[in-house]
């Protein structure tokens, strides 16, 4: 399962995974993962989320927040890197606004795509697309990192970090 090989990659390389905070969905079962293997997890959450009853509370760090946009702040200041999962809306959501962060050069930091299954690649498709007709700058597209193996986006993440020149985005 990616969800487990991912779990594995970010506790080998001593990554610790900064998210949402919840304990459903994806992201909650790679933060267990991530705990079972011994891993680091810091969690944000809105205060009106906690309340739902879906924060993790098994974490090694939450923090409550009072808004969605106080989250995504505090994530992106707690993360060296950004990498988006299969997910719904809100997911679509957070890329697009730390896209927008990266390419106004508002943040520094690799953003990354891990397309399990080839779930992204009708949203690639329409990124290519929007190269072809002029509403997005190929060397902005090229800001974002893709791959199917969770190992070989990480490794992009890192040699993309370690270009000073590079424009990164969370």
């Amino acid at each position: 399962m990616a969800i487990e090989h991912l779990s594995q990659v970010l506790v080998k390389e001593a990554i610790t995974l900064v998210y949402g905070g919840g304990k459903v969905g994806i992201m909650g079962l790679l933060a267990d993962s991530v705990l079972e293997n011994e891993g680091r997890v810091i969690g944000v959450i809105p205060q009106f989320l906690l309340e739902k009853e879906v924060g993790h509370a098994g974490l090694s760090e939450l923090h409550v927040v009072e808004s969605m946009h106080e989250r995504k702040q505090l994530m992106n200041d707690l993360s060296e890197g950004i990498m988006m999962l299969p997910g719904g809306v809100g997911t679509l959501e957070e890329f697009f606004e730390i896209f927008t962060w990266l390419q106004l050069g508002l943040i520094h930091k690799p953003l990354g795509i891990l397309n399990i299954d080839g779930f992204y690649n009708l949203l690639l498709d329409q990124l290519e697309k929007m190269v072809q007709e002029n509403y997005l700058k190929k060397a902005n597209l090229n800001l974002i990192l893709v791959s199917e193996d969770p190992g070989t986006l990480i490794h992009q993440m890192k040699a993309f970090q370690s270009k000073p020149e590079s424009v990164w985005f969370k």
